[in-house]
């Protein structure tokens, strides 16, 4: 998708990766936090604007590339994250295990 800028915003034990959509003001969000080395990917929102782009994709994307170069692992608690690791079985590097 062209157009997308991912971003991170973190404090201590939670953050999120926001998706900024040239030409909107509108903000796609991945919000997780952080339970014994384990970053739970909790909510992922795209607002409906945005909506239907692959948005969402890209903030898990970004996710694991950053679990990836950090060395953390993710939790998905969130719907949306849950069916992406299922779709994409070469993430189970940085997968936790439950």
């Amino acid at each position: 998708m062209v157009g997308v800028t991912i971003t991170k915003q973190e404090s201590s034990a939670k953050g999120e990766y926001q998706a900024h959509v040239a030409g909107s003001d509108q903000i796609g969000r991945l919000t997780w936090t952080e339970r014994g080395g384990v970053r739970y990917a909790e909510h992922t929102l795209v607002p409906e604007a945005i909506g239907g782009r692959g948005v969402a994709m890209r903030l898990v994307e970004a996710m694991v590339a950053d679990a990836r170069e950090h060395d953390f692992k993710i939790g998905p608690v969130c719907s949306y994250v849950v069916v992406a690791f299922q779709r994409h079985p070469e993430w189970e590097d940085v997968r936790a295990g439950f």
